[in-house]
């Protein structure tokens, strides 16, 4: 998955006025699917695949439920640790994934996992050992790679980080995940140009979420093109949105005698 920018975040929560996650009710299950199994049952091959349908918050309860029935189910606890991971809770989301990996120590999605929610929560210092195994376990994946350059940029080691991403990219150079990953580190280091190439490639891949635009549109934003910027900005958000970003992208943005700023730069003078 392409990480949003924090100032992508910032600016699209200054947008989007919601209720925290844990305090929206659950929806309710797709037809097939029960939160709660009955009994001591374990849900069906089905079952388990039409959960994906489900909110985090009732994902977290159907795959929370699972792994009690049985603690040695490797789904179970990856699937909990990706809806916790969904609802912010970064810190469970880890344990969860570390509780499979005691009885199997080389599961390569729970090994993820642990090193997505350790990324999620800023300390990708943490990220990385266990990044590191999964791309010993399984070095054809591009998984391991792009997120070991956002765990060495967050731990400051920016040329290990930028030979990672590279190495994911070389992996998977289609994927607009790796690419967009590889332009947001260029980006937080100031290189705006670069940053704006890859995403603009990244963009038009098959696949590309709204992530890889918005981050696009924060890149032009920071580089004064604001028109360019609210034309990709319309296409995910509504307009009052739209015009909330906007506002804040002009703000963040230089003034014309001054360089394109870089994410950290932007964060800094908030």
């Amino acid at each position: 998955m392409c990480r949003m920018s924090a100032l992508a975040a910032t600016a699209l929560t200054l947008s989007l006025v919601a209720l925290p996650a844990l305090a929206r009710a659950p929806k309710a299950p797709p037809a097939g699917v029960s939160a709660t199994p009955e009994g001591s049952r374990r849900a069906s091959a089905e079952e388990r695949g039409l959960a994906a349908r489900l909110d985090p918050l009732a994902r977290a309860a159907f795959w929370g439920r699972e792994a009690d029935l049985d603690p040695r189910d490797g789904e179970a606890g990856v699937g909990l640790s990706q809806a916790l991971r969904a609802m912010g809770k970064y810190e469970d989301a880890a344990e969860a994934a570390k509780r499979v990996l005691v009885t199997d120590p080389k599961n390569i999605e729970a090994l993820l996992e642990v090193a997505r929610a350790q990324v999620g929560r800023g300390q990708g210092f943490y990220a990385i050992e266990p990044a590191r195994q999964a791309q010993a376990l399984a070095p054809r994946d591009w998984r391991a790679p792009s997120l070991l350059g956002i765990a060495y940029d967050q731990a400051s080691r920016p040329e290990e980080a930028l030979a990672a991403h590279r190495l994911a990219a070389g992996l998977a150079p289609d994927n607009p995940a790796v690419l967009c990953n590889l332009a947001l580190f260029y980006a937080s280091h100031g290189d705006a140009p670069q940053a704006e190439t890859l995403l603009r490639a990244a963009a038009a891949k098959p696949g590309a979420t709204m992530a890889v635009r918005q981050n696009l549109a924060l890149v032009l934003g920071l580089q004064g093109r604001f028109d360019e910027a609210e034309r990709l900005v319309r296409q995910d958000l509504p307009p009052e949105a739209v015009a909330n970003n906007m506002a804040f992208l002009r703000a963040a943005a230089p003034g014309p005698a001054g360089p394109p700023r870089s994410w950290d730069a932007v964060r800094a003078a908030q």
